[in-house]
């Protein structure tokens, strides 16, 4: 029989090194592509397929009758339609804990530039407009204190309560919305469990740390945004589609929002033409909350180790659709 197939679709900085070991246990093909007909085409007689931001759709699970697992790199699976993976017998597994503390700290450092009009600040030197007014700055440049102030953290799995441990030092008041997070789970973080409406009322600045669903797209849309403080500053590092951008903007416009920073939106890449580069007081930054050294090296090579895994014939540590265990490949 052939050895093992293994299909990488976009590779990743140490993609050299993953080699080095996945060869052990199969042959590598490296599309380097997200292009739905380009992997649709390969696939036939692959094995593993290991992917970061590619789509890999029922069609393409279908055109691969050999697959036995699906491994992305990162927490979310929203690009994987496991409801055929796991029809089809197919283990489908994340990287879920590589970046916790490394988006976490991210995330905090986007409140910190946002409210204290860091990342604005800079660029005001660099357009040598201070040279007149270095006693005087503009009051767009005026930041607020964080002691007091009320931190909404709407999703309170790891990523969200490392956020808060990260708050607490600043001294703000903590309220925290999750169905699926109950009182035990959050305490000795002073985090207050609300509802969705009233964390929104009561927020001076709010943080999204939920998994995209049906039930979190859009969770952001114009009625909520009514529901928000004027002023409200907003943070998203979680899955851009949480948030209707159309929204957004809207209240961008009418300064409802006092300012928001982004690192992932609706249609990734961003659009050069989008309406969020016509906004000062909006910080953009291109998916990288989790783009670090070191979190890098744990994503790819935990994503290796559970590639292995499944080509033993083992139960991945990170399974997501757990119902398959027990299914044949059909």
């Amino acid at each position: 029989m052939d050895r093992p197939k293994i299909l990488i679709t976009e590779p990743m900085p140490y993609v050299d090194e993953e080699i080095k070991v996945l060869s052990k246990y199969g042959e590598i093909i490296l599309a380097n592509t997200t292009d739905h007909d380009i992997l649709k085409n390969k696939v036939a007689d692959v094995d593993i397929i290991m992917v970061v931001y590619a789509k890999i759709t029922k069609d393409i699970i279908e055109s691969a009758p050999r697959l036995k697992g699906i491994v992305r790199y990162g927490i979310g699976v929203d690009n994987i339609d496991l409801d055929s993976a796991t029809q089809h017998g197919v283990m489908v597994a994340n990287v879920p804990d590589y970046g916790i503390t490394t988006v976490a700290e991210f995330t905090v450092g986007l409140i910190l530039a946002l409210t204290k009009k860091i990342v604005f600040a800079d660029r005001y030197m660099r357009s040598k407009s201070y040279l007149d007014k270095w006693t005087s700055p503009p009051l767009f440049l005026r930041g607020i204190d964080l002691e007091g102030k009320t931190v909404g953290i709407i999703g309170l799995g790891r990523i969200g309560r490392e956020v808060a441990k990260r708050l607490k030092i600043f001294s703000v008041k903590l309220l925290g919305h999750d169905p699926y997070v109950t009182e035990d789970m959050v305490s000795g973080l002073d985090i207050k469990l609300v509802d969705l409406d009233t964390l929104l009322e009561n927020s001076d600045i709010i943080t999204i740390h939920v998994s995209l669903t049906k039930e979190t797209y859009h969770l952001i849309d114009e009625n909520k945004f009514r529901k928000m403080k004027d002023g409200v500053f907003i943070v998203n590092t979680s899955r851009g589609p949480v948030i209707d951008e159309k929204a957004l903007i809207q209240n961008l416009k009418t300064n409802k929002i006092a300012g928001c920073a982004l690192d992932v939106y609706e249609i990734e890449p961003l659009p050069i033409d989008s309406d969020l580069f016509m906004f000062d007081n909006v910080i953009l930054t291109p998916h990288i909350a989790w783009y670090t050294e070191e979190a890098v090296k744990r994503l790819e090579f935990t994503a290796v180790e559970e590639a292995i895994r499944i080509l033993r014939g083992e139960i991945p540590k990170n399974l997501v659709n757990r119902g398959v265990i027990g299914k044949k490949r059909i």
